[in-house]
């Protein structure tokens, strides 16, 4: 594989998708779910009696008007199977949830799926344990790194393989979080605690992959040393990712079949999480081959043309 040839190639597709992810998040921001912001989710499904439409329910439209006199602050309904609506809202006490489904009954019979409440402490401090678990995570891969590389030193020193991999690890979860943020802008799609048990989950299948090609660079530097032959750096990084190539394709794709499996399947409240992952493993399998590698050699590039 030859890397010189088609760096602009490998990086550009990435570097289009970062700013358009991070475009999307500045613009539009994530919905935090109830178990981040905290308030309430009623889910409820109509029988088929009463003023339900052909689908099995009301109009959301005539479920919104009865709702609004209530002063229940912004409440998002969201249909749910073929007769159901979720209905998420501010924390609610026991009288207001008994009002909102009076009302919903007003409208046909009703049975209660679900009803669960987080208060907006609970939510906040949620909120704070995610960020500080992912920045964990981050630091451990770092010293992780620093210590496996710690004997690479040429043609690139054994800190910018760390570098590197937190650069496409910051690629590998802007990609899912802007997809997030879009699909909030145009669906009204919130983010919760299993939105950031995804995010981890990439950090880690992602991370495991770009060690294996750094690994194998790693093996092939140390042998061309031990057999005094020279070669371009640029070709150690083509060959070593052609060894990994199967083996890196290979796995993301099987994890990918039970995700869709899981997401065309599964229950709904997984839907979002199955998504997550779909998203994050494309953009980690492809950051692992051919973002990460190249990296190292346009910054190898570098360093050789500030020394001449």
């Amino acid at each position: 594989m030859q890397i010189t040839k088609n760096l602009k190639q490998f990086l550009l597709l990435p570097a289009v998708l970062s700013v358009v992810a991070l475009l999307a998040i500045i613009l539009w921001g994530l919905k935090p779910g109830i178990d981040l912001a905290g308030g309430s989710l009623l889910q409820i499904s109509y029988l088929p009696t009463g003023q339900a439409g052909p689908n099995g329910r009301p109009p959301i439209t005539q479920v919104q008007a009865i709702v609004a006199p209530l002063q229940l602050g912004e409440v998002r309904v969201q249909p749910t199977g073929t007769n159901g609506y979720i209905l998420r809202q501010r924390d609610l006490s026991t009288t207001e949830k008994n009002n909102l489904e009076t009302v919903l009954g007003g409208l046909g019979e009703i049975k209660e799926d679900q009803f669960s409440s987080v208060g907006p402490i609970l939510g906040a401090e949620l909120l704070q344990k995610a960020w500080i678990a992912i920045v964990l995570v981050v630091g451990c891969i770092i010293l992780f790194i620093a210590f496996a590389f710690r004997h690479v030193s040429k043609p690139v020193a054994s800190w910018k393989y760390g570098v590197v991999a937190i650069v496409t690890l910051l690629h590998d979860i802007l990609i899912p979080t802007g997809v997030f943020a879009f699909f909030g802008y145009s669906v009204g799609a919130e983010v919760g605690a299993l939105f950031i048990v995804a995010l981890l989950t990439i950090l880690g299948v992602s991370i495991n992959d770009t060690i294996v090609v750094f690994d194998r660079i790693r093996e092939n530097l140390r042998l061309n040393e031990e057999k005094r032959r020279h070669e371009a750096f640029d070709s150690v990084v083509g060959r070593s990712i052609m060894q990994t190539l199967a083996r890196s394709i290979n796995t993301s794709l099987t994890v990918v079949i039970v995700l869709f499996a899981l997401f065309f399947l599964g229950p709904a409240a997984t839907k979002d999480f199955a998504l997550t992952l779909i998203v994050g493993m494309v953009a980690g399998t492809y950051s692992s081959i051919f973002l990460a590698a190249p990296l190292l050699v346009v910054w190898e590039q570098w360093s050789h043309k500030e020394k001449k």
